[in-house]
């Protein structure tokens, strides 16, 4: 009796030491990697048995909750701290004008690069859209009804509804009214800052899920949409990929080499985890908390600023969205027959910028904004609907695709901010800090 009670506690102590090891050495593999391994099992489990895709739903379904839990809180708290670390609120005025300056300008890169690719492949040929079932839109918000939304009538619906805009607004009427306050404002800006390290922490814990949401995610994305998803729109899905490439290797990596005169293989290889996740979720916000953690880990980025940039970035820094729009408007006219001139070309650039610049950073937001730009050249809601219900069936892997330069594009403004502010530890930025 004595001895099979022994045996038994070295049974268990086995599997506790193998569990141990086995732990251990998961946790040894660097994030991004365990999330690539993710991500080909996710392909392969939803190409080669798609039955079984539903099955690991619950974990897709689970990880993007998690993410969604952050957002608000992430957004509303680290704004509010970033700005309230800047001790003096006037240094708000620089950051926030270099910030918004380098998004409109990547932006219209983003638009006039779609455009052009658009223009060049030409996708749109010889599309049919005869039987294509339309998509109803609903009623366009007009830019007054946009830019009055972004001060809430009611701080906590906008909360509740996680009304992006009208969220910063408010995170930064508290860091600058923090700051102000002075002596009796300093309670304030000390709980605003454990706030935001406490939720960089609970980030850090959310992010070891990654992996397994990301493999949920795909397969069921490949199960659901077949491998001849781009048969009949292959040539649009090569343009999105190759602009986004494009965006990303030579505006974004221009800018981090000529301008904040950095190693730009340096910079991928510290964002590689943010542009994971960008990818995996289709979502500018969702992809938020982990952008904030690699700035600051290993692109070296000061806690304010990144604070103040990224979250910024998360609502109006859409790169992969201009693009999109751009080239889905080129799109749009070709399937319809209808040849642009120059002033059609001209208002359609600057419509897609605004677009961009007012979409919600969600998944599919960007097919809802196409109405705005080709309402804008006289191409009425029915023929746009047939455009979307085109498109929307296998939109989501686009979208996932064009998240990416986005991703990319608000850290490329956080890495030039900081740079520009003296807000950038070097050191840490080109892998020289040993934890």
């Amino acid at each position: 009796m004595r001895r099979g009670r022994l045996d038994a506690a070295a049974r268990a102590r086995f599997l506790g030491n193998a569990g141990v090891t086995i732990l251990r050495g998961w946790f040894a593999i660097t994030l991004w990697k365990r999330v690539v391994a993710g991500l080909v099992l996710g392909v392969l489990l939803g190409a080669l048995w798609p039955e079984a895709a539903p099955a690991v739903k619950i974990v897709g379904d689970l990880f993007v909750r998690l993410i969604k839990m952050l957002v608000v809180p992430v957004v509303l708290i680290t704004i509010a701290a970033g700005i309230a670390g800047l001790g003096d609120p006037r240094r708000l005025g620089p950051i926030g004008g270099r910030t918004i300056g380098l998004f409109a300008l990547t932006t219209l890169i983003a638009v006039s690069l779609g455009m052009a690719m658009g223009l060049l492949v030409r996708p749109g040929e010889g599309i049919a859209l005869a039987g294509v079932a339309p998509h109803v839109l609903g009623t366009a918000v007009s830019p007054s009804d946009q830019l009055l939304s972004i001060v809430p009538a009611n701080i906590i619906e906008a909360l509740a509804k996680g009304d992006m805009l009208a969220i910063i607004f408010t995170a930064i009427l508290l860091g600058i009214g923090s700051v102000l306050s002075g002596e009796a404002g300093k309670p304030v800006v000390a709980l605003l800052q454990g706030l935001a390290a406490a939720l960089m922490h609970i980030v850090r814990i959310v992010m070891e899920v990654t992996p397994f949401g990301v493999f949920a995610l795909i397969a069921n994305a490949v199960a659901a949409n077949g491998a001849a998803m781009f048969v009949n729109v292959g040539w649009l899905a090569l343009c999105v990929v190759a602009a986004s490439l494009a965006q990303m290797l030579v505006v974004h990596a221009g800018l981090i080499a000529l301008v904040a005169r950095l190693p730009v293989v340096r910079f991928y290889r510290g964002i590689v985890d943010a542009l994971a996740i960008a990818f995996s979720t289709a979502s500018s916000s969702a992809t938020l908390p982990v952008a904030l953690r690699v700035a600051q880990d290993n692109l070296g980025v000061a806690r304010p600023v990144a604070s103040t940039v990224l979250p910024l970035g998360a609502a109006i820094g859409k790169d992969g969205t201009a693009m999109y729009v751009g080239l889905l408007g080129q799109f749009a006219l070709q399937a319809l027959g209808i040849v642009p001139d120059a002033q059609m070309l001209v208002v359609m650039l600057v419509t897609g910028a605004l677009a961009a610049f007012g979409t919600a950073p969600v998944p599919s937001a960007s097919l809802f904004m196409l109405a705005a730009m080709l309402s804008a050249v006289g191409v009425g809601a029915e023929q746009t609907a047939l455009v979307v219900g085109l498109v929307l069936p296998f939109d989501r892997l686009l979208d996932m695709t064009r998240t990416v330069p986005s991703a990319s594009a608000n850290l490329t403004v956080a890495t030039l901010v900081a740079r520009a502010e003296g807000g950038l530890d070097e050191a840490r930025f080109r892998g020289r800090v040993v934890e």
